[in-house]
């Protein structure tokens, strides 16, 4: 099995089986055949004998110890465990109703509890300040019941593994859709929360011919009515608003809702009002969809010049392959329906009626490589079309035969294909999803995003610091004689390989990152793989921070006009908490100090446990504040005893700077380690984080007690490393954490 080091790593913090002392009890292919053996039962169901259980079991197995396939997280997950709940997203209504709005918390809480993320639509919510007749008050609209929701996630660890995430979508035409836009100014409110507007084809008509549009009052579905008069808004201004915050921080997205209805295969059952959290899944409510992506980078196979079998291998696209393993990941799919276990029986209930699939890819900007076709091009986008094209048909062809054996799915009847009189076993097939942690497992690149970065350094045990490039771009490198430790260090401090003069211009075009990408490429991409996709694709438009209003403008107009469903753009360096994605010095705005030490200080000690052994934590005060901190860790080695003394160094200069002591713990709390153990008062996840508790627990005022890092951190709170923007996701590409 080809798993690299990190996704070793990724494995055995979030997918291994461990026990109760959190050691772990599975090797990645066990957890492969676990996973295998759950999905391949269902067969039983429809007549397979036990000999073809087997075949399943062993076909699902080798595509996934292979990378070229793999489900999404929760199948990997839960699979073969009590918990059971195989699905990625889901779908929860709101009414205008007290009843329903905390229905929805609670049915939230389990979700999340089972590993899910979920998606909302506020825009049957009463605005605010709207009368309530049942109390003689006045309604306090949707933004305030996302945050009674963003405070139950928060609350609710999920699954063990995953924090919630949500997606919280509001109509272009509702009454509060200022304060929605607006939402996410304060970063440290709905951290829980990616916002979408719902656009309508009208309202882009209006902003294309600069027209007044109406608000529309949810409860009579008529112009709302304020202070007397038509509540009406010029739609250039609301769009130029929407503009202007994306630009800001990333958000809100949009999704273009005609288009996702457009796209509905069921609209006689209802019509589609929002998707999961990153929006790549249009759903309806109470429904869910399990999800998997081709490994794109393993479907291309090596072919010699038959004319001069000394000349280099070319590469080119091995479509057996690809067709192969469409058909066996549509098995598995459909399998993941039967052998999952809901959260709730509305979901279950729903999801079998329609038995949405989502089969994506990942590794796309892999087999570009491997082809040598620069992402920013035409060529590109063309096979992008190709390939997504020749997937749909084999995947929708396996579906077709899937039914004729084993039925349609229940509302087939009231779907498109029964108007065409095309038997179908799913309702929709495919998704273009994230990937992005399982793209770390499988070694690829994340979903059909560029190359984030050429070189990565990596902070390893011990603190130890190493170069990870990109095994294509090394691989080149070397054959082509440029190949350098010093010359891979550097490119890990740029991320672009651009800049370097001693770099070949065919090899620059090849090799591109995110960054080096006019934002029409990443646009065309998306609206390449949309066109053959049912459901919608997963894509952050990432921009450099130097990008304009003006871009984001446009950006959001192309992905309109070539029929895209949605857009989430980042603009990097836009969010507070963000630390540039390269170290560029930035210029000092004022000189600190640290404030002489006394003579003679005094403290306390307090011993915790961590998993190098018992910590003895000495906090000295000065005018009844923490002025420095030592702490001693018993036999756990030299390095061990240096990196302890290292941090307590740092956060004494830190206290005598006049850094508050909650901004410390909150950048030393919950950090990671390899070694996490348990004791009075939780889990011990590191040294930083057992000498954090201790800052906390006498100093802190509690506020970060519990808590989780939220979307607009730009760091791991796992391991620290700079976070992806990724297919509307936030991802670690070291260790694997996400939102999502």
């Amino acid at each position: 099995m080809e798993l690299t080091p990190n996704s070793m790593k990724v494995l055995e913090r979030r997918y291994l089986k461990k026990d109760e002392g959190g050691k772990i009890i599975e090797t990645p292919e066990e957890l492969f055949l676990r996973v295998a053996k759950v999905v391949a039962e269902p067969d039983k169901n429809y007549g397979a004998s036990d000999l073809e259980v087997e075949k399943s079991v062993e076909e699902f197995y080798r595509m996934m110890a292979k990378l070229e396939f793999m489900p999404n997280s929760p199948t990997l997950m839960n699979a073969g465990r009590p918990l059971g709940q195989l699905s990625a997203c889901f779908v929860i209504p709101i009414e205008d109703s007290m009843e329903s709005i905390f229905d929805a918390v609670k049915n939230t809480a389990l979700i999340h509890k089972s590993g899910g993320g979920t998606g909302f639509s506020f825009s049957r919510l009463r605005p605010r300040n709207s009368p309530v007749a049942s109390t003689s008050g006045v309604a306090s609209g949707p933004i305030s019941f996302m945050k009674v929701i963003n405070s139950a996630t928060e609350a609710v660890k999920q699954g063990g593994t995953r924090r919630g995430a949500n997606m919280g979508v509001l109509r272009v035409d509702h009454p509060d859709i200022l304060e929605f836009i607006t939402s996410k100014d304060n970063l440290s409110e709905l951290t829980n929360f990616n916002v979408s507007v719902a656009i309508t084809d009208s309202f882009m008509q209006a902003v294309e011919n600069d027209e007044i549009y109406d608000l529309i009052d949810p409860r009579t579905q008529k112009t709302y009515i304020k202070d007397g008069k038509p509540a009406r808004y010029k739609a250039k201004e609301i769009f130029s608003l929407i503009v202007e915050h994306a630009w800001r921080s990333g958000e809100p997205g949009v999704m273009f809702l005609d288009k996702m209805n457009q796209g509905n295969p069921v609209i006689q059952v209802g019509l589609i009002e929002s998707t999961n959290p990153c929006g790549e899944q249009p759903l309806l409510p109470y429904e869910s969809c399990n999800l998997g992506s081709i490994n794109l980078s393993k479907m291309v196979r090596a072919v010699v010049d038959s004319s001069d079998p000394t000349t280099m291998y070319r590469c080119e696209i091995d479509w057996d392959r690809v067709e192969n393993t469409v058909k066996k990941a549509v098995h598995f799919l459909d399998n993941v329906i039967d052998a999952n276990k809901y959260p709730l029986p509305e979901i279950e209930k729903n999801t079998r009626a329609n038995r949405k699939i989502g089969l994506g890819v990942m590794g796309w900007a892999d087999m570009l490589i491997q082809l040598k076709i620069p992402y920013d091009s035409f060529e590109a986008v063309k096979l992008a079309e190709r390939m997504m094209s020749f997937i749909h048909e084999k995947s929708h062809q396996t579906s077709s035969e899937l039914a004729q054996k084993r039925g349609n799915f229940p509302h087939w009847d009231k779907s498109i294909y029964h108007h065409k009189q095309i038997p179908m076993r799913n309702s929709t097939v495919t998704t273009i999803a994230p990937a992005g942690t399982i793209s770390i497992i499988a070694g690829s690149s994340s979903g059909i995003e560029p190359l984030f970065a050429i070189s990565y350094i990596r902070t390893v045990m011990d603190n130890t610091k190493m170069v990870e490039t990109n095994p294509f771009f090394e691989k080149e490198a070397q054959e082509r004689g440029f190949h350098s430790e010093q010359l891979m260090e550097k490119i890990a401090e740029k991320g672009s390989i651009q800049e370097f003069e001693e770099i070949h211009d065919d090899i620059k075009k090849i090799y591109v990152t995110s960054h080096d990408i006019a934002f029409e490429w990443h646009v065309r991409h998306q609206a390449a793989f949309q066109k053959y996709t049912d459901n919608a694709v997963s894509k952050t438009i990432n921009l450099p921070n130097q990008a304009t209003v003006e871009d984001v403008e446009n950006a959001y107009k192309l992905a309109y006009q070539l029929g895209c469903k949605g857009v989430t753009i980042y603009r990097d360096g836009s969010r507070e908490a963000q630390v540039l994605a390269t170290r560029k010095e930035r210029k000092e705005e004022g000189k600190i100090v640290p404030k002489d030490r006394p003579t003679t200080l005094s403290g306390i000690t307090d011993k915790i446990k961590t998993g190098y052994g018992n910590l003895y934590v000495t906090i000295n005060t000065f005018d009844g504040k923490p002025f420095e901190v030592f702490a001693q860790i018993g036999k756990s080695g030299y390095s061990t005893m240096a990196d302890t003394e290292a941090i307590c160094r740092l956060i004494s200069l830190a206290l005598r700077s006049d850094i508050a002591v909650d901004k410390i713990i909150e950048q030393l709390m919950e950090i990671g380690g390899a070694s996490q153990v348990f004791q009075e008062g939780g889990r011990i996840m590191s040294i930083p984080d057992a000498i954090a508790k201790v800052l906390n627990k006498h100093f802190g005022t509690n506020q970060n007690a519990n808590r989780d890092r939220d979307l607009t951190y730009e760091f791991c709170p796992d391991c620290g490393t700079k976070l992806d923007h990724d297919s509307g996701c936030v991802v670690c590409s070291q260790c694997g954490f996400s939102k999502c």
